[in-house]
């Protein structure tokens, strides 16, 4: 039994120890691979592909293959951008870690993070002018516009 500490501790320093023994048996080492997939092979590719299973040889951790889980239609593409893609995985790791996609037809596991939040709605009239108002002394064109759009998305994501 582990020994009960007494004091407040970052989430984010105990989920490897806690999701270890899950992942570890899906083969992932790293549950940084499943939190980062996202960034790692990008947004656009994330949607349609999902990590499902790394393997290495017996009594290696490198040169291993990454079984990924593409939607429906996508096997070319995703085969096609297998250097890109496999580039991508081993700079995440900094090592040789993956040398080979198997792709399984299926659809990707999506994530279970949290929704995008909704667009800012459009300002109204007096907003406008109020926000106007206060970026008329910006004497910068490109600093006014960029301050304009960020007003607008932080005045336009509050409740009217």
């Amino acid at each position: 039994m582990e020994k009960r500490r007494g004091s407040l501790r970052a989430l984010a320093g105990e989920v490897p120890r806690i999701a270890a023994p899950v992942l570890g048996k899906r083969g992932f080492a790293s549950a940084q691979l499943i939190a980062d997939w996202s960034s790692i092979v990008g947004a656009e590719l994330a949607a349609k592909i999902s990590p499902d299973r790394l393997s290495f040889p017996p009594g290696e951790r490198r040169d291993g293959t990454l079984r990924v889980r593409v939607g429906p239609g996508l096997a070319p593409e995703v085969q096609h951008r297998s250097p890109v893609i496999l580039e991508r995985i081993n700079g995440f790791f900094g090592y040789r870690a993956v040398v080979r996609l198997q792709l399984v037809q299926g659809p990707p596991v999506r994530s279970r993070a949290r929704p995008a939040p909704p667009p800012p709605r459009p300002l109204r009239p007096e907003e406008q002018g109020a926000l106007d108002e206060r970026l008329a002394g910006i004497g910068d064109p490109t600093l006014r516009e960029a301050l304009r759009r960020l007003g607008a998305a932080v005045i336009g994501s509050r409740p009217r």
